[in-house]
């Protein structure tokens, strides 16, 4: 993979957004001090450099007993945060989606390196933590609901290579994503009055750290696997919609090492998205199959802002063939898929 110079900051001090793919996770997004313009050319009037500029940070937890997902967008006009815990044993689907105008209920952390974002208000504190020491990168998630409270780590290490990128949007717009798959998870869960330790089921992780001016109108699939193969440690990130011009984020990793990947065709059924999913790469690496035995829905409309989100969590089955002529057999792992339209 070509990197680019790793910049200090995204944004430089003559307002001029660093592109490319980066070696490692940047320090700073300091996208509100980009150069941002007009469709025209003109500079963007205060307003629309900040009612444009979004932010999106998610961390998912995968295992065989459990799956959980939780985000925190703030789009300007709309604070939002979700939470959901699956069992596959059982079927048991616990969900929560909170609203908060003009976020202010929500803060979001500025730096995938270093600092919090959190959500709060009356029963509810969601925090998703950066850290780092001797230049290994951690990230922690923590959800205290009034019966529920979910705590995990997920360690980087020195060695891992995330995937570090900034594509342009449109004619003036940018966007910064940091995706992380393919590492183990510690933590505990604690509901119902029971404890689960995350490590002892074998639990893995996805990140997610994307902030910039996205396209006011949008529509992406995404696909995230995140599992231990026999001994080998694998993780998956794949799009389609976003994050596409001149670069992409698609990739996959096999332990501390990123592979990038060609573009991907997601084909399903938009009727019924609890059909069985294909996924596949033209570039031959990835050949799977998704099966759904779940959907968190987010669903609205209300002119100005609009959303039609679905993340879907299930079953991956199939191949990796990877380049050096290896093929790692997906059986049954679980992981996640989306469909979404975002009107911001």
């Amino acid at each position: 993979m070509n990197f680019q110079p790793q910049p200090l900051a995204l944004v430089d001090n003559q307002g001029q957004v660093a592109l490319g793919v980066f070696p490692e996770t940047v320090a700073t997004i300091n996208g509100r001090e980009a150069d941002y313009r007009t469709p025209m050319g003109q500079p963007a009037p205060r307003f629309a450099r900040h009612f444009h500029y979004k932010q999106f940070q998610y961390f998912g937890v995968i295992s065989q007993e459990l799956l959980a997902g939780c985000a925190l967008a703030h789009t300007a006009y709309l604070g939002m945060a979700f939470f959901y815990i699956f069992e596959p044993r059982t079927g048991r689907l616990r969900e929560y989606t909170w609203r908060s105008p003009l976020g202010r209920e929500l803060n979001m952390s500025t730096s995938p390196r270093h600092g919090e974002s959190h959500f709060q208000r009356r029963g509810v504190d969601i925090r998703l933590g950066y850290q780092e020491q001797d230049g290994a990168l951690s990230k922690t998630l923590r959800v205290d609901l009034k019966d529920l409270s979910l705590n995990v780590q997920m360690d980087e290490g020195p060695e891992y290579q995330p995937m570090s990128l900034c594509t342009r949007t449109g004619v003036n717009g940018w966007v910064y994503a940091n995706k992380v798959a393919g590492r183990t998870v510690t933590g505990t869960l604690q509901q119902d009055g029971n404890h689960q330790d995350l490590a002892e089921l074998g639990a893995s992780g996805h990140h997610d750290f994307s902030a910039g001016y996205m396209r006011r109108e949008t529509f992406w699939n995404w696909a995230c696997l995140s599992a231990l193969i026999g001994s080998t440690r694998v993780g998956l990130n794949l799009s389609c919609g976003v994050n596409e011009t001149t670069f992409s984020e698609n990739c996959l990793w096999v332990d501390d090492q990123l592979i990038p990947t060609g573009g991907v065709i997601f084909e399903y059924n938009r009727d019924d998205l609890m059909q069985p999913w294909t996924l596949r790469s033209q570039c031959g690496q990835v050949s799977l199959r998704f099966t759904p035995n779940g959907n968190h829905r987010e669903r609205m409309n209300l002119g100005l802002f609009a959303s039609n989100f679905n993340q879907l969590f299930g079953r991956f089955d199939g191949e990796l063939r990877l380049k050096d002529g290896r093929t790692l057999t997906i059986d049954g792992q679980y992981g996640f898929v989306e469909e979404q339209y975002a009107k911001w």
